[in-house]
Parts: structure tokens; C-alpha cells; sequence
């Protein structure tokens, strides 16, 4: 998509008076793909020389929020923590080709805050915390589960940046599982599911993206009952929470995630009995 409004493109490493028609410019697969008529500038963040994936001394995993899909696919590759495959398959979860891996970033996909991105669903499920940077230099910490807050809507003010995602190092070591569904061999996700269980004190989160507007993690001390697990999902999501578009009817959506939700409960409760 040729930007034709766009009349300026800025090098984020030399920083400029924000003012309105500003864009922050990552992988662009998103910028680029259909007319931004309210673009007047666009600052390219493509040349921080950042870190695309660095693990602390602490454990934990910062990613880079222009970390492509293909260098997190990468990393995650060698790493041999117990939720490394979440990794890839959360990346799969695209089905996407090669082009869009090497350009599209983690942070775009947050950013956009499109119900099905699978960047989201990875972050929230392993109680992942972004870093944001004002356009005065202040820093604020949100949870992913938080920052995305409804389809398109994300805690981001105008001019603020978001740096990089932290995944503390305690979520590595818990043991997944993931279920993901279209209405198309190829298609968007309809439905995310994810669950995830600590081995350090039993407890069982579970992270649900794609059927809802906004990512919903419920947290249990203990792997719950069918009964308790299906009453926290509905008493958790409102009708009007559960997604509708060409993907997927949300009754379809809530059907699912019901069914998939039930799956996990029993593969990791057994993992935890």
C-alpha cells in the first residue's frame, strides 16, 4: 500500500517533537496493508540496534518490540526451558508466509491489538509484562492481559512507545498446552486457548484470545473442577466480550473455547495429580 498522505519518515534514534499524524513505523505489515489516511509522519524504529531476544541473569526473557516473528521462532528454537514449544507454536499460529515472519513484529501484533494475534496470546499466557515509554522519557509496567483492552484498543497514549515485553522466568518453566481453531485450513484464529501450569506451587492459569475481545486469564490455586473451571469462564466474560466477525459466530467461539478450555484442564490436571 503506497502511504501517499505520508510526507516524512523519521529515524527513531533522533528524537523529534511528537504531533498528530505521527505513527511509530516496526515491521509495517500491518502500516502498509490498507490506505492511513491520518498519517502525516512516520518515525522508523527499525534501526535502534535493539536486542531482539535477550534471557537475564534473572531467568526472565525480555523481548524486543521489534523482535520479528522469525528471530523469536529462532531463539525459541535453543531454548530449553519447559514452555519453549509454546513458542513455536504460538508463531504458527500466523500461518503466515516467510515475508510477513521476517517483517512483522511482537510489538506491531500487540500494538494492534487484534483479538487474533498470537503474540498476544504467547505474552498473556505467560503473565508477560510490557515496558512503555512516554514521549517526557517516563517508563510504566502493564501486563499484557491488561494493555490490550478491547478489539483495536490497547493502554497505549498518544506518543507513547512500547519497548519490549518481559517474560518473567518462573512462566518458563511451567508446562502448556495449546489449542487454537479456524473455520479455514488457512484461515485467522477463531479461538486461542491456553493453559498453563506452575510446577512450583499447582496452580493453573488459563488464557483465552482470538473468541474474545480482549485476553481473559484466569488464575486457579489448583487445577479446577469442569464445573468450577466452566463457571469461572462464564462468570468471567460477558456476552458481549465473546468476538463476532467473518472468522467465527460468537456462540461458535464460546462453544469452542468451553471445549478446548475442558481439554487442557484435563491434560495438565493430570500432569499435577
Amino acid at each position: 500500500m503506497d502511504l501517499n498522505t505520508v510526507a516524512e519518515i523519521l529515524d527513531a534514534r533522533q528524537p523529534t517533537p511528537w504531533r498528530p499524524g505521527d505513527a511509530w513505523l516496526g515491521g509495517g505489515t500491518y502500516l502498509f496493508s490498507e490506505p492511513q489516511p491520518h498519517l502525516r509522519r512516520l518515525v522508523d524504529l527499525s534501526r535502534t540496534g535493539w536486542t531482539p531476544v535477550e534471557r537475564h541473569p534473572d531467568g526472565s526473557l525480555e523481548i524486543a518490540a521489534t523482535c520479528t516473528i522469525a528471530q523469536l521462532s529462532r531463539f525459541a528454537k535453543e531454548l530449553t526451558t519447559t514452555a519453549a514449544p509454546l513458542f513455536e507454536q504460538c508463531c504458527r499460529a500466523f500461518l503466515a508466509s516467510f515475508k510477513i515472519w521476517n517483517m512483522a513484529t511482537v510489538g506491531g501484533n500487540l500494538c494492534n491489538a487484534l483479538p487474533a494475534g498470537p503474540m498476544i496470546s504467547l505474552t498473556a499466557a505467560l503473565d508477560a509484562e510490557c515496558l512503555l515509554l512516554s514521549q517526557d522519557g517516563l517508563r510504566r509496567r502493564v501486563r499484557v492481559a491488561d494493555f490490550v483492552t478491547g478489539a483495536g484498543r490497547k493502554d497505549l497514549a498518544d506518543g507513547e512507545l512500547l519497548r519490549s515485553i518481559t517474560v518473567p522466568a518462573r512462566a518458563l518453566t511451567c508446562r502448556t498446552a495449546f489449542r487454537q481453531a479456524s473455520l479455514y485450513g488457512l484461515g485467522r484464529s477463531g479461538v486461542l486457548v491456553i493453559g498453563a501450569l506452575d510446577p512450583l506451587d499447582g496452580s493453573l492459569a488459563l488464557t483465552i484470545t482470538a473468541s474474545t475481545v480482549r485476553p481473559f486469564r484466569l488464575w486457579f490455586p489448583l487445577p479446577p473442577t469442569a464445573e468450577q473451571l466452566r463457571t469461572a469462564i462464564a462468570s468471567s466474560i460477558a456476552d458481549d466480550e465473546w468476538f463476532d466477525d467473518i472468522h467465527g459466530l460468537p456462540e461458535w467461539r464460546a462453544h469452542m473455547t468451553f471445549r478446548y478450555a475442558e481439554e487442557i484442564r484435563r491434560e495438565l490436571g493430570e500432569t499435577a495429580a
